[in-house]
């Protein structure tokens, strides 16, 4: 097996990031390295469950863990103070303690959800991560986030909990339903739009042939190894690390405008990396042609790009947003492919540019 490994090094705690094909079997002997006790209760969801738990179940029995698990409804939705509190209840029930263990095996609900319920429960015990949506592989794994969904806004109660172990194994996206495989590649692209020019460059050829198992697993170990080193560099999220959120400020609106759940977080960031750009080619702070190339890459993918909402549409939920610091809202650009700038704007000017550049976002009829 061709195994890359990784690492976040932090104050709160370290995390060992493995890539590779067949990882997944591998669960027990690493998640082992993590912690003294052998319980276990695996966190998973109706859909995933049906598909990879059996096999995380018996690596980790057969490493000596006494393993349980728990699957939840699957969806956006879960990620929740009701389903929180269930998980809290869950471990309680199979006996965890400090020294036991977590295990979210799932996408990016699963992991935000099982890993917020880990670091408040006892205040907080260790999470292997096993990511099984593109997304959560290459983004919301790895990195320490947590955290679950307000009415008022995404992801705003939450903390950061470092994994000790995140278990990378893409041999598991064969299961993945093609939307969900695009859904993943959003943030991908977003990659290769913040940090690395030649990584956008593969994933225009990579369009070309999605099905070669060998490139999908180098696009996937060079992202994991940005996002790295970037909460490596800042792990609180206050500097360097803003510039993951290429996309995100105009996404996570038009999500919770939507209602959660109702657009997939990747068509989301797809259709705000595209105001983004044009936001930032109308500003003069992107090169023209900048926003045109990143679409035609988002489009081989089936991802979208236009949309019907106007500023006036989003722009509470946008305010609403972890982004805004003090008065201000602070907005990812691109100086080119393969470098982002963090902008402040006045909520009104930010208003106003964003009025003509999603008025000029609209397609066929068929837009989100």
């Amino acid at each position: 097996m061709n195994t890359f490994e990784t690492h976040v090094v932090s104050p709160r705690g370290n995390s060992r990031i493995v890539v590779g094909n067949g990882a997944l079997a591998r669960l027990g002997e690493l998640a082992a390295t993590a912690v003294k006790g052998r319980r276990v209760c695996v966190v998973t969801d109706a859909n995933v469950g049906n598909l990879h738990l059996e096999p995380a179940l018996a690596s980790l029995r057969a490493a000596g863990f006494a393993a349980e698990s728990v699957a939840l409804p699957a969806g956006e939705k879960t990620k929740s103070v009701e389903w929180l509190v269930t998980l809290w209840n869950t471990f309680n029930g199979y006996g965890l303690t400090r020294s036991d263990l977590v295990v979210a095996l799932g996408g990016g609900v699963v992991g935000d959800l099982a890993g917020f319920a880990s670091a408040t429960y006892l205040r907080g015990c260790a999470i292997v991560q096993v990511p099984t949506s593109l997304l959560a592989q290459v983004d919301s794994s790895v990195g320490g986030k947590t955290g679950i969904d307000l009415p008022f806004g995404k992801n705003l109660a939450g903390a950061f909990h470092q994994p000790a172990v995140v278990v990378v194994d893409p041999l598991v996206l064969k299961t993945l339903p093609p939307p969900r495989f695009a859904e993943g590649m959003a943030e991908v692209v977003k990659y290769g739009c913040i940090a690395d020019d030649d990584l956008f460059a593969d994933l225009e050829a990579f369009a070309g042939n999605p099905g070669d198992a060998e490139a999908l697993r180098a696009i996937i170990q060079r992202c994991v190894q940005i996002k790295a080193d970037v909460v490596n560099r800042d792990e609180l999220d206050t500097g360097e690390r803003m510039l993951l959120n290429f996309g995100h400020t105009v996404g996570h609106a038009i999500e919770k405008v939507m209602g959660y759940g109702y657009i997939s977080h990747g068509e989301a960031v797809a259709i705000g990396m595209t105001a983004a750009a044009r936001l930032g080619e109308s500003l003069g702070a992107t090169p023209a042609g900048t926003a045109a190339r990143i679409e035609a890459l988002l489009k081989r993918f089936a991802l979208p790009t236009t949309t019907a909402f106007t500023a006036a549409d989003i722009f509470e939920a946008m305010l609403a947003d972890k982004k805004k610091l003090g008065k201000q809202i602070h907005f990812i650009l691109l100086s080119t492919i393969g470098r982002a700038v963090r902008r402040p704007f006045d909520p009104d000017a930010l208003r106003q540019a964003l009025d003509g550049v999603l008025a000029g976002m609209t397609g066929d009829g068929t837009e989100v």
